[in-house]
């Protein structure tokens, strides 16, 4: 069987080395990369799902919050990705966020940031680094910890930013330590999951696999439905047309 095609979204500043790292672990975990960035077409019919990847910080213009002078902002990163996000959930395509996808899925669907989140979240630990040194604490009942397990993970931490007021149809999946939020997910279908952490640096890790995995799987589903739905299409048209020849 064919692997599924992921289209991967990055900074046009750093996608050039965050990219090949994300592609290995989708190409791992069964499927195919396709990078979109900003200024380039963003093509849904020829994907099955999308990963949001990590990088700019997202304008707060997009939230109703206020520039922060040391925010490195793409607005046309912002529009792109934010558009990617509400046609996926419109059409059912899965999607991945990762560290800035996580608090894109979540801006786009209606949510808000703390830009500062070390300065609201005292006890939480502030880590800048790609090495897993940050406690994660996994929510119960969620697609999250169904996908790696409810045990603490450990994690790497390369983000100022965090998931304030959860978006419209998502959950926590998972805190720090200290309560600041590090990952959402959709409540129902279609698969929307987003991690604060960088899943892509400890592909070494089973259960940070698991992630890709789990979008791949959900990718292939999707392909699956949309070419039964294309096939009962092509049934009703040639129908029809037996009808009026």
């Amino acid at each position: 069987m064919s692997r599924p095609v992921i289209a991967v979204t990055t900074s046009n500043r750093s996608g050039w080395r965050i990219f090949p790292l994300i592609a290995l672990n989708v190409w791992i975990a069964g499927g195919r990369s396709v990078r979109w960035g900003a200024g380039r077409d963003a093509p849904l019919d020829q994907v099955h799902g999308v990963i949001i990847g990590g990088g700019d910080d997202i304008s707060p213009d997009l939230y109703g919050g206020k520039i922060v002078t040391s925010a490195r902002l793409d607005a046309e990163r912002d529009a792109l990705e934010r558009g990617v996000v509400e046609r996926c959930q419109k059409i059912g395509m899965p999607v991945m966020g990762i560290c800035r996808g996580s608090q894109m899925i979540n801006v786009a669907r209606g949510g808000t940031l703390h830009q500062d989140a070390y300065g609201v979240f005292k006890a939480s630990k502030k880590y800048y680094t790609i090495l897993p040194r940050k406690e994660v604490l996994v929510c119960d009942d969620t697609r999250l910890a169904h996908i790696a397990g409810t045990k603490p993970m450990t994690v790497n931490a390369l983000h100022s930013q965090a998931v304030d007021r959860v978006g419209d149809g998502l959950r926590v999946a998972a805190r720090d330590e200290g309560g600041m939020i590090q990952a959402v997910e959709s409540v129902t279908e279609p698969f929307a999951l987003g991690v604060q952490w960088h899943p892509e640096h400890l592909f070494y890790a089973r259960r940070q696999r698991r992630l890709f995995r789990a979008l791949v799987r959900a990718a292939r589903a999707y392909r699956k439905d949309l070419r039964q739905l294309n096939a009962v299409d092509r049934q009703r048209s040639m129908a029809e047309l037996e009808i009026f020849s």
